[in-house]
């Protein structure tokens, strides 16, 4: 075996297969792009998926790619286990109906065994295989120097996920020796492909060969695919752990840069405490998982990726105050990771500048987030303990967990100090909950399409024209398909697809929403209305019709796209590229575009970016473009190479991928952009344009909805009518009066609050004369008890200011039913002996809440008011227990 790093791997791996007539796939966003039924891409044919269930077919039918990936379904398990992880790297070899077996298996030894390769000793890779299968065996023991008893049958060897592509697999198996045996010769799981850790699983061969059709569950059954495949995984990291002999994944290069830095800014050293050990590998891990996912544009939230990201964020942090780390420090872990990576992931080193702000404002939110976090848990264990409890409950640390990203061994360890145990069981319980309800919420999305033969075959030639005109007078039909089958004919009241030989039709793109229209026969008669327009597999327009009239294949017919819809849709594609620039001009370069849509009556627009964007700074960007539209600028277009267009300095929507020739559509000098959709002639058409609405869509992507045109003008009127009525209301002529009118009816509510809150005062210390008289006395401390209704925090707070210059007692405890919400407030005169944030976190529990604050003065909030009684009560309890 070759002495080779990681980098050497992945190139070779990728070098291998490219002389083999593979086309290299560059690494994807992690972001899945038009597939819901992922958070994030998961694997090396997560981005092929197109391919396999045959909605396009790809230039060459011969892929390979290393693929970053992330999978969060074992996140507790990162850093206990060899090998799990969040971010991995995922090597494949894909054929899309190209070759099968007799090369795949060949090709997958010779990478593995030859001189000129990896050179892995024969001798010490085994096999398995399905059993029914036999072909695979016979293949493998074929190969030259693959040893006859080196195979291993496993019923589980069929790759099935649901509906669509399936197929029996093999695996790959290499003896890292007896050193690294883990179990005794008999036990059941000692053999290439158990649990151990002598024999490593370094490669998955699938072939895709059946069809997994809705209803069916007995796979002998499945039916056999149009176009047979081949899709296989090799992880990187388990890869190398190989070449370089590494107990564990982490013991890599691609890892122990990481953990060598983390040695360093926690003083602490791997490999001598396998607790510690486990944070090591925690933040080895995590940070490369945020490192890349921020870099592809995601960023830390309340759902989604967000909240992955903010969980491994947190997760990280956590195990590095279990090494001593006590200040940010992730950031400092960003440009290692970006070395590392860097011979294929340039793109790190060169981002780094946009990761470390989100990493570190992340890291600075989560340190006041711990310290609430803490402030709940020490509650909680005050709590157990004042119930002479001997457990703190699951789904309070399950709470801890979810809401303040508090590792389960974090809780144990703090409540062992306080001399509880943490019920495990429970916690457990509440994640499988989380977890059911995360699978409800997601349904039932198919990870992948059943194949479309009709489509995946159909070879005829289709001209888009629509660019440049929308109506064709004479064309053929050059296929017809009903109920998934392509026949010669269809007839009138049938909804059937058409294939055209030229085409008006824009097919939905980019955003864009079809166009509509008509079919006619060449003397005007109506034939079918067209109701959708697709891209096929193969690039043809698919047009979906309800036909009202015969049709044949070969037949020549009429198409006209309806023009209201069509100008409609296209003032508003315009509009989003006015508004596309915009955003960059006004708030900055950093903006990206992350999806949109284009319908008849609005627009939609998505970009990358942290925040809401201001009133203020959307009233610019509203400005600007009505100034562009106002200033009547040309829209034109050509189609050029991709780097001429890049010369001219159009810019790309961000993770898209482009061909060898692109369309670039400029507005006047304003705005250039790669484009393939249909626009207005001229920026006056748009007429005017309006912004609707401004919210967030997930995390760090903004959403902006507009409309143009008359839709523009409707809502203006909307907005004038409605001042109008308000104008009425405020008994005012008019409606530029309302501001001035609203303004002095909000002075006079001010002045009444005012006036409301010295009544309230002047109550409040005339309550106060008279409870200042009622102290009582336990273990020789004075206090004072008092609940006044009605009161407000501050309110509570004058009370207590009147009582500190009184010198009437040296606590005093004062409690308010303000309109449901309960409220207390304790001061201390003692605070050396009696701290008030103590006895209010006591008191809290007895009006389900929780609060704090200074030894001297703390308040706290809670849910239930009818607990006032018991929280008062319990003072005197309280200082009987000092």
């Amino acid at each position: 075996m070759k002495k080779l790093d990681s980098a050497q791997i992945r190139r070779m791996f990728l070098d291998f297969f490219q002389s083999k007539g593979h086309k290299i796939e560059p690494s994807q966003s992690l972001i899945p792009k038009d597939d819901p039924s992922l958070l994030w891409i998961n694997s090396g044919v997560a981005t092929l998926k197109k391919y396999f269930d045959g909605s396009v077919v790809p230039e060459n039918p011969r892929i390979t790619n290393s693929q970053k990936s992330i999978r969060t379904n074992d996140i507790e398990n990162v850093g206990h286990t060899a090998r799990h992880h969040t971010f991995f790297e995922m090597m494949g070899n894909f054929s899309v109906g190209d070759y099968f077996k007799k090369e795949a298996i060949p090709w997958a030894w010779e990478l593995l065994t030859s001189p000129d390769w990896f050179a892995i000793e024969p001798e010490k890779l085994y096999v398995t295989y399905y059993p029914r299968d036999t072909d695979t065996k016979a293949l493998w023991e074929a190969q030259p120097g693959f040893l006859p008893n080196h195979t291993v049958p496993e019923e589980s060897n069929f790759w099935d996920i649901g509906e669509g592509p399936s197929g029996p697999d093999t695996e790959i198996f290499f003896d890292r020796g007896p050193k690294f045996q883990d179990l005794p010769d008999d036990d059941p799981e000692m053999y290439p492909g158990g649990e151990n850790e002598r024999y490593l699983e370094i490669w998955n061969i699938v072939f895709s060969q059946f069809n997994h059709l809705p209803g069916m569950t007995d796979n002998s059954q499945y039916p056999e695919l149009p176009h047979k495949n081949i899709d296989t995984g090799m992880g990187l990291e388990r890869v190398v752990s190989i070449f370089e002999n590494a107990p564990t994944n982490f013991e890599t290069d691609l890892f122990l840069p990481i953990i060598h830095k983390v040695e360093l800014l926690s003083g602490k050293k791997y490999g001598q405490d396998k607790n510690l050990d486990v944070s090591f590998k925690v933040i080895a891990d995590h940070v490369r998982a945020v490192t890349f996912a921020i870099s592809d544009g995601a960023l830390p939230g309340n759902g989604g990726r967000g909240y992955v990201i903010r969980r491994l964020l947190r997760r990280a942090v956590m195990h590095g105050r279990k090494l001593g780390i006590e200040k940010p420090f992730l950031t400092q872990l960003v440009p290692i990771v970006g070395h590392i990576m860097s011979s294929y992931y340039p793109e790190i080193l060169a981002n780094q500048n946009q990761i470390i702000p989100v990493i570190k404002a992340e890291e600075d939110r989560f340190d006041q987030t711990l310290t609430a976090g803490l402030a709940l848990l020490d509650q909680d264990i005050q709590e157990s303990k004042d119930k002479h409890e001997t457990e703190l409950s699951g789904d309070k640390a399950f709470k801890l967990f979810d809401t303040y990203g508090f590792p389960l061994e974090l809780t144990e360890e703090q409540a062992a100090d306080a001399g509880l145990k943490v019920d495990r069981k429970g916690f457990e319980t509440e994640m499988k909950a989380q977890q059911d309800r995360a699978r409800k919420a997601q349904g039932k999305l198919r990870t992948f399409g059943v194949q479309d033969a009709a489509l995946m075959n159909l070879k005829v030639p289709s001209e888009y024209v629509g660019w440049s005109q929308t109506s064709v007078d004479d064309t053929g039909i050059n296929a017809i398909i009903v109920d998934d089958k392509q026949v010669d004919q269809a007839k009138a009241g049938q909804q059937a697809a058409l294939v055209f030989a030229k085409t008006p039709f824009y097919a939905e793109m980019g955003g864009q929403v079809a166009d509509h229209g008509t079919v006619k026969s060449l003397d005007g008669q109506l034939l079918a209305e067209v109701l959708d327009v697709q891209n096929g597999p193969n690039k043809q327009h698919i047009h979906t019709v309800k036909l009202s009239g015969d049709v044949e294949v070969g037949q020549h017919v009429a198409l006209a796209v309806d023009m209201a819809r069509h100008l409609a849709v296209s003032k508003n594609h315009t509009a989003t590229h006015l508004l596309d620039q915009a955003l960059r001009n006004v708030i900055g370069g950093n903006i990206h575009q992350a999806g949109s849509l284009v319908e008849t009556d609005y627009l939609r627009f998505d970009f990358t970016h942290q925040g809401a964007v201001s009133q203020k700074t959307l009233d610019q960007i509203e400005d600007q473009v009505n100034q562009e539209i106002a200033l009547a600028l040309p829209i034109t277009w050509i189609e050029t190479d991709i780097e001429s267009a890049k010369k001219l300095g159009a810019v790309a929507v961000f993770g898209e991928k482009y061909g060898k020739k692109v369309r670039v559509v400029s507005i006047g000098d304003y705005n250039k952009e790669f484009d393939g959709g249909t626009h207005a002639s001229n920026t006056s058409e748009l007429g005017l344009f309006k912004i609707v609405s401004e919210s967030g869509t997930g995390a760090g992507t903004r959403r902006i909805e507009a409309v143009t045109g008359q839709a523009a003008f409707r809502l203006f009127k909307q907005h004038e009518d409605e001042l109008k009525k308000t104008a009425a209301l405020l008994d005012t002529q008019k409606i530029t009066d309302v501001p001035e009118k609203v303004a002095g009816l909000i002075q006079e509510l001010k002045d009444s609050k005012k006036s409301l809150e010295a009544l309230s005062a002047k109550a409040a210390n005339q309550a106060a004369e008279k409870l200042f008289d009622s102290s009582q006395t336990v273990n020789g401390i004075s206090y004072i008890t008092a609940q006044i209704d009605g009161q407000t925090a501050d309110g509570l707070r004058l009370i207590v200011d009147d009582w500190r210059a009184k010198e009437v007692s040296d606590l005093i405890i004062l409690a308010s039913n303000n309109a449901g919400s309960p409220i207390l407030v304790a001061a201390s005169r003692i605070p050396k002996q009696i701290k008030a944030g103590d006895l209010i976190k006591n008191l809290a529990v007895k009006i389900q809440g929780g609060g704090g604050g200074r030894p001297d003065l703390a308040q706290a909030g809670g849910k239930n008011p009818a607990g006032i009684k018991d929280a008062l009560s319990a003072v005197k309890q309280y200082l009987q227990n000092l």
